[in-house]
């Protein structure tokens, strides 16, 4: 189907015809602020994806870090620290003009995901950045989020994508290594693509802060 055709279908969708209300229970758990049984999730989350936004677009970016690392400050408020990644900082930049954050929480080994929507600010503040300190190193920057929206997911995604599943698996032989994605888009050489293949293994495990 041309693109522009699948556009024009999707105009003419009447979602409200074709899916049902959540159900009261559904709508009920959602609230604005953190209950005790979300504080026992963060207090075990290792991994949540960022999605931010500006007039320039939008942006998602994963962040990760040992259980507890997105910090209570209050049941209406979380903080988590910025480490070293690829120095784009969209995230960062975007928040600069659009407050608006949401952040998806996956646990691994459970069928369950968490949501936090709300608005967010970046934070230089000491004490703060001394609170999310990790392995003896102190962040540059925190971003303190205020609830707007938390709630669970199901999880059938996970399940569908046979996420936690040893068969879900993607061999590192079946798809290009980081140094042949860049010897493909950024045209450095096969020779500079091992090097950066060998630089990866070790920085992405090992150079974390």
């Amino acid at each position: 189907m041309p693109t522009d055709q699948a556009t024009s279908e999707q105009e003419r969708v009447d979602l409200g015809a074709l899916y049902a209300p959540p159900q009261e229970r559904i709508t009920k758990a959602v609230l604005d602020h953190l209950a005790d049984v979300h504080e026992e999730y963060l207090r075990r989350a290792t991994f949540f994806c960022l999605a931010t936004a500006s007039a320039d677009g939008l942006d998602a970016s994963p962040r990760g870090g040992p259980p507890g690392f997105v910090r209570v400050l209050d049941p209406h408020t979380v903080a988590f620290a910025d480490w070293p990644g690829n120095n784009r900082i969209e995230s960062m930049r975007n928040l600069e003009r659009d407050e608006r954050v949401g952040m998806l929480f996956l646990f691994p080994g459970l069928d369950i995901f968490m949501r936090i929507n709300g608005q967010a600010r970046v934070s230089t503040w000491p004490e703060l950045l001394e609170q999310l300190a990790e392995n003896g190193k102190t962040p540059k920057t925190a971003t303190v989020v205020r609830l707007n929206e938390v709630l669970f997911h199901c999880g059938k995604a996970v399940n569908r994508a046979r996420l936690w599943d040893e068969s879900g698996r993607i061999g590192r032989d079946q798809v290009p290594s980081p140094g042949q994605v860049f010897v493909r888009l950024a045209g450095v050489t096969q020779e500079q693509g091992a090097q950066l293949d060998e630089h990866y293994a070790h920085a992405v495990k090992h150079d974390l802060y």
